[in-house]
């Protein structure tokens, strides 16, 4: 039996965290040690945007969710809830449900070892001069000259930036190939394609 058809068996055919029916795709819940089903979960596609940072964070939606979810038998659920609760932890809802979770050692290390549960919700993410959220490998175009610091390069308006890397610690930052060099660009010189 394949581990989509494995999900479906164990959750229902709901989505483990929110109970939504549509819209349900696997996700693989990062781990060192646990592979296959062990570290997976069927969940909605508005869920693995929010925990992929590909969009504005909703603490409704979480609110009315984890405190559930926290609950399930599943390991994989519940390293994902501990997960998304700490992201909320500063709001009252999530601190109370931080105080109640309760999960095996072995579980507790895995929650932890993706380091997510250390940044919090309002994390800065990258965004377009539109507001647009931007990830790594997506396409941009220059919305205004621009000269490159330490070169000749004037990399002009409508110029289309391909595959970009977002700069980790800097969120009004990506790198992309202009020209053939790689450069760094500020976001809010950029539109989304």
């Amino acid at each position: 039996m394949k581990i989509e058809e494995q999900l479906q068996q164990r959750s229902g055919n709901q989505c483990e965290l929110s109970g939504a029916t549509n819209d349900l795709v696997t996700y693989e819940v990062q781990s060192i040690h646990k592979k296959g089903i062990d570290n997976t979960i069927l969940v909605t596609q508005k869920c693995v945007d929010q925990i992929e940072r590909r969009e504005e964070p909703d603490g409704t939606f979480w609110e009315n969710i984890l405190p559930t979810s926290m609950w399930s038998e599943v390991p994989a659920v519940q390293v994902m809830s501990w997960r998304m609760l700490n992201r909320f932890r500063n709001e009252s809802w999530a601190a109370d449900a931080l105080d109640m979770i309760y999960l095996e050692d072995d579980n507790l290390e895995w929650a932890k070892e993706t380091g997510d549960h250390l940044s919090d919700v309002n994390a800065q993410l990258h965004k377009d001069s539109n507001g647009n959220i931007l990830q790594n490998g997506d396409t941009v175009t220059l919305i205004k000259d621009l000269d490159v610091k330490g070169s000749s390069l004037n990399a002009k308006i409508g110029t289309a930036v391909r595959n970009i890397r977002l700069v980790h610690d800097n969120h009004e930052q990506i790198e992309g190939k202009v020209e053939g060099q790689m450069i760094v660009i500020l976001t809010k010189y950029v539109k989304k394609q």
